[in-house]
């Protein structure tokens, strides 16, 4: 019987990974939707090389031109997450990838929980923002939860699952992405084409910003928090130029797991598309010289100051995370928009969180997806106005 697959951000980078590796063995998927928001040309080649049953276009524009370029195709197409119960009826599908970037995921990522009995998350915002709304949904949906961010893969693949209660301790590791070995000195020099520009790893703009200021570890210490269910001082960071090792599991009989795989996130996705033992992945050799050069340190707090904002959180879900990715998220597009400078970021983002009416937020847990997406506009705004007074 053939794998029902539904992908939400199928444009994207993790949403073409995932294609790609369906394709390559096609008679065992047939692909129930595809999403895109505005990528007319993608989504109708998807269309016509999957004969893909049902699509989702959100941008109105391009939803009109992807009817007229596919009226001939016996393809549904729709404008809304709201078409999900019209689209699955009561028939739960095998396996969705959530791989929508930014808040524009997190609707689509709780909507479609109901209709799938897996799920794939690769939408930090969602799991950083609402993951004791998505929690519910999994538990009162019997539906599982896969994680593919390549870090909590790499936990998950090493646990067998989500059970930590034998885990003393969790190192994530990060490349220290640019400006791994640049002077302090220089970071008011940085532009955004130096920024984007990550050694190892071929990202977005917007997740290579976050990875040149390490925002993007402390995006995945809260995740891993949430996801696994562990305290923050059972999360430690530590700087892997060659980005090979994702994960050290250190347990509390003494052992620990060390989990390596090559820079290619078809990894992460191919183990959470199939089940165990059920298809091989052609993959590299173990890289010996990359295990006996590891050149594992902790990262400097000093250089990459963005890192000292894990210490305003604590061990709880609230909509204070939510203000944390909003503000990094309008500081990082004024930033590529040449509007602040790079130093900018850190500093104004500071400010934001020190709100004494973000503060307060600290004990509210997000009740539904609304609240979210309201205090995420809100706080964009501030952030907005906050950037126009520091260039004035």
């Amino acid at each position: 019987m053939k794998k029902k697959i539904a992908i939400l951000g199928s444009t994207g980078s993790i949403g073409k990974n995932t294609l790609n590796i369906i394709n390559k063995d096609i008679k065992k998927f047939e692909i129930e939707l595809l999403t895109t928001n505005s990528n007319v040309n993608n989504i109708v080649s998807q269309v016509k090389k999957f004969k893909v049953k049902n699509i989702i276009v959100k941008n109105k524009n391009s939803y009109d031109l992807v009817k007229k370029k596919l009226k001939k195709n016996k393809v549904k197409i729709f404008n809304g997450y709201n078409s999900f119960g019209k689209i699955f009826k009561n028939n739960k599908i095998d396996y969705a990838m959530s791989a929508i970037s930014g808040f524009d995921g997190l609707e689509p990522t709780i909507k479609i929980i109901k209709f799938t009995k897996k799920i794939a998350i690769a939408n930090k915002e969602s799991i950083i923002c609402a993951w004791d709304l998505i929690k519910k949904e999994l538990i009162k949906n019997k539906s599982e939860f896969l994680p593919v961010d390549s870090e909590h893969f790499s936990i998950w693949q090493s646990l067998g699952g989500f059970n930590v209660s034998n885990v003393e301790k969790i190192y994530i590791t990060a490349s220290g992405g640019p400006f791994l070995n640049l002077p302090i000195s220089q970071f008011k020099k940085v532009k955004p084409s130096n920024a984007i520009n990550h050694p190892i790893w071929k990202m977005g703009k917007k997740i290579s910003i976050d990875s040149s200021t390490m925002m993007n570890k402390v995006f995945e210490i809260l995740e891993a928090q949430k996801i696994f269910n562990l305290k923050k001082k059972q999360l430690e960071i530590l700087i892997h130029p060659t980005a090979y090792l994702h994960s050290i599991i250190k347990f509390n009989n003494g052992t620990s797991k060390l989990l390596v795989h090559e820079t290619n996130m078809k990894i992460p996705i191919f183990n959470t598309l199939y089940d165990k033992n059920q298809k091989i992945l052609s993959s590299k050799r173990v890289d010996i010289k990359k295990l006996n050069n590891l050149n594992l340190s902790k990262p400097d707090f000093k250089k990459f100051k963005l890192l000292n904002i894990l210490n305003k959180f604590d061990d709880n879900n609230s909509l204070y995370d939510t203000v944390l990715v909003s503000a990094n998220d309008e500081l990082v597009s004024q930033f590529l928009n040449n509007n602040i400078s790079y130093k900018d970021i850190n500093v104004l983002i500071n400010k934001i969180l020190n709100f004494k009416e973000f503060r307060q937020l600290k004990r509210k847990i997000p009740q539904n997806i609304n609240e979210i997406v309201n205090l995420n506009k809100y706080v964009r705004l501030k952030t907005l106005d906050l950037c126009i007074k520091d260039r004035n």
